[in-house]
């Protein structure tokens, strides 16, 4: 059975990463998905009202909405879906994943974020930096453009 271990924040946008990945597995062996819903932050301000216990069930009724829309485009051919809510250390979570299920291909599709670096899934996963200089780049260019006009 193929393993495929995909990080996902966002349903719609997880979805349409994944469709050529559906499109070839229609041919092939029934395929097992490892679903890691990542959940997004919470601001400083909410976060320090809210009981750990609050934010667990919050992130678990958050995670259970994207699996619910998720999970009938997966498991459409008879590919097997497992699910779980990501860990503070996306790296870590993949390598105890690896040791799990096996051999496995990671994707990482979650939504790009502007001026947020946002934390890699594999040791080996390259990084781009969005910081600050994104910011500036992007304000540049939009200057630049309106000196055009």
């Amino acid at each position: 059975m193929d393993n495929i271990i995909v990080y996902v924040d966002d349903a719609r946008y997880g979805l349409q990463i994944l469709q050529p990945m559906l499109q070839t597995s229609v041919s092939g062996q029934p395929a097992r998905w490892i679903v890691v819903a990542c959940a997004p932050r919470m601001t400083r301000r909410v976060s320090k009202w809210l009981r750990p216990s609050a934010r667990a069930s919050w992130r678990a009724d958050w995670a259970e909405q994207l699996f619910s829309q998720l999970r009938p485009a997966l498991a459409r051919h008879g590919d097997l879906v497992c699910t779980e809510i990501a860990g503070p250390r996306l790296c870590t979570q993949t390598q105890d994943l690896l040791r799990q299920f096996g051999s496995a291909r990671v994707l990482d599709a979650r939504r790009p974020k502007f001026g947020l670096d946002m934390q890699p899934v594999t040791s080996t996963q390259s990084q781009e930096p969005r910081g600050a200089i994104g910011y500036v780049a992007a304000l540049a260019g939009a200057g630049w453009l309106v000196a055009i006009d």
